[in-house]
């Protein structure tokens, strides 16, 4: 059927189409914004550094792009200080109008940067931290774990440690969100007993007063959450004041990475932590992944490389499924849920409250053909394992 409109009808359409068509042009041949907040300077400064060396090696690789746009990321330090991670989250949404956020290393300060971020309705790709009130009651359309949910690897440990049969354990972690979700989730698959549960400052450097405590106590097996520098220092104090010969020390993926392994070097060697990531995983995204790490920072990635990498692919995966419409939240949101990337682990698939649902598992320090103290994969802990607060999710439209 043919419709007629009225001339000066005829002209607003037209116009209308015209602007719209101009807005869409300038809309796909814009760069793509991304707003990399990360801790890159103190104790916690080289897990942001890794997350931003892997997202933005993801970006090289792709030709400098984000689902086929130009991919302009801006680079910020948010200290690991959530009121500076807030103020500067403010200004990159606001000032520079970034189409997604990312980059976070400690709950904290995610929590903080998550007020601005989704007020502004714009989309936050975690490529770390993953707090338990962004999983349940404060889960958001806007945000999205790349990584895992806090309780995670921990409650993989848990796992391991009742399965090996140790019957007391010391239990180790920052007194911040993560680290009370860390010790959450241990305590939710560990069957023993608790011989102690210590929160220390976040940032701490000197264990003296722990390493006293755990003497006396006399555990079987020493559980830690101490990310970066104050696993690093932590480590080897422990070593240094001859407990590992009485004790042994599980930690998550964080607490036993390659960063921590090259600092502290052969005193790690046996130590078992999961990940739902190992450098060792064969599959084809991984292998490409490391070898182009290696050969660009002549390093082994961590997992904080790793997921920051992922964060960048699932970006790219939403701006091309979107067909670069990043104006239509519900085409981006959309094409986040789907996830249609190839994972550096695996298997990749988001629950309904954007957090990953994915295997987690257990590796062990050890040397490789090659000489390098590192980690292998032992085996899988859990398969296609949620979260523990799915449940009181309810997702806003």
């Amino acid at each position: 059927m043919t419709v007629f409109l009225p001339a000066l009808k005829r002209t607003a359409v037209a116009a209308t189409l015209c602007l719209s068509a101009l807005t869409s042009s300038a809309q796909t041949t814009e760069p793509v914004r991304v707003g990399l907040l990360s801790t890159l300077s103190g104790p916690g400064a080289g897990l942001g550094i890794d997350i931003r060396d892997g997202f933005q090696l993801a970006v090289k690789l792709a030709g400098g792009k984000l689902g086929g746009r130009a991919a302009e990321v801006i680079v910020a330090d948010d200290q690991a200080n959530p009121d500076t991670g807030r103020q500067t989250a403010d200004r990159l949404v606001k000032r520079d109008k970034v189409d997604f956020m990312t980059g976070v290393v400690f709950s904290n300060v995610m929590l903080a940067v998550g007020a601005p971020t989704f007020q502004s309705k714009t989309f936050y790709i975690s490529a770390n931290a993953g707090p338990s009130q962004y999983a349940g009651e404060q889960c958001n359309p806007y945000f999205f774990s790349a990584s895992y949910q806090n309780d995670n690897m921990h409650e993989a440990v848990g796992k391991v440690v009742t399965d090996k049969g140790f019957k007391r354990v010391a239990l180790i972690a920052p007194n911040y969100p993560a680290g009370k979700d860390a010790l959450t989730g241990f305590k939710r698959f560990y069957k023993g007993e608790v011989a102690s549960e210590t929160y220390t400052a976040l940032g701490q450097l000197d264990y003296g007063t722990e390493l006293s405590k755990l003497r006396a106590s006399k555990p079987d097996a020493v559980y830690i959450f101490l990310p970066g520098g104050m696993g690093i220092n932590f480590i080897k104090q422990f070593v240094g004041a001859g407990l590992s010969k009485d004790m042994t020390l599980f930690g998550p993926g964080f607490s036993g990475d390659e960063d921590v392994i090259k600092a502290v070097g052969e005193p790690m060697l046996g130590m078992f932590n999961t990940s739902q990531w190992a450098h060792d995983m064969d599959n084809a995204a991984n292998r490409k992944f490391v070898a182009e790490f290696e050969k660009e920072f002549g390093r082994l990635p961590t997992l904080y490389a790793a997921q920051g990498y992922d964060a960048a692919r699932l970006i790219d995966a939403a701006v091309r499924d979107s067909k670069g419409r990043l104006d239509d939240k519900a085409a981006v949101r959309k094409a986040l849920e789907a996830a249609k990337f190839d994972s550096v682990r695996g298997n990749f698939k988001f629950n309904t409250n954007h957090f990953p649902i994915q295997d987690y598992h257990l590796r062990v320090i050890t040397k490789d053909a090659k000489g390098r103290v590192t980690n292998r994969v032992l085996g899988t802990v859990f398969k296609n394992h949620p979260d523990a607060y799915v449940g009181s999710c309810k997702m806003p439209a």
